[in-house]
């Protein structure tokens, strides 16, 4: 999405701190969109700007507080996370089809393409979740 990620974190250990492992992922990941923005598209870093309470800008990748961190439970539940991120885009009329988005791992799961970032289809559960994606699962 233009303004906002989503992503599903599968611990492949018992001994984690989910806050650790959050903390990791955006401190590095924002610092790199702020560095990228700052390089290649400077006139977008006005729709990053986030003016503190001491009056301070600074330029923010991800909102404050602390997001939409759920648990999920089942592979449905997981599945059906997967079908709402895919379809985000198509639903934001970003895209025609969840498949044609460049940032997407719609098309990854359907077998058509393999996006930039690397799905760890290895622990992905079986799917019974029916989607109501404009795609299919072909890795089901």
């Amino acid at each position: 999405m233009p303004e906002h990620a989503h992503f599903i974190f599968y611990p492949t250990r018992e001994d984690y701190d989910i806050s650790d492992v959050l903390k990791s992922i955006k401190e590095s990941v924002a610092k790199k969109a702020v560095s990228y923005v700052k390089k290649n598209s400077p006139d977008f870093l006005k729709q990053m700007a986030d003016v503190q309470p001491n009056g301070k800008v600074s330029h923010r990748f991800w909102q404050r507080g602390p997001g939409y961190d759920r648990n999920l439970w089942s592979p449905d539940e997981v599945w059906e996370k997967i079908d709402y991120m895919h379809n985000n885009p198509v639903e934001r009329s970003l895209c025609e089809a969840a498949n044609d988005w460049l940032w997407s791992s719609a098309a990854d799961y359907a077998g058509t393409r393999n996006g930039p970032l690397r799905i760890d289809f290895e622990h992905v559960p079986r799917v019974t979740y029916q989607p109501r994606a404009k795609h299919a699962h072909a890795r089901q």
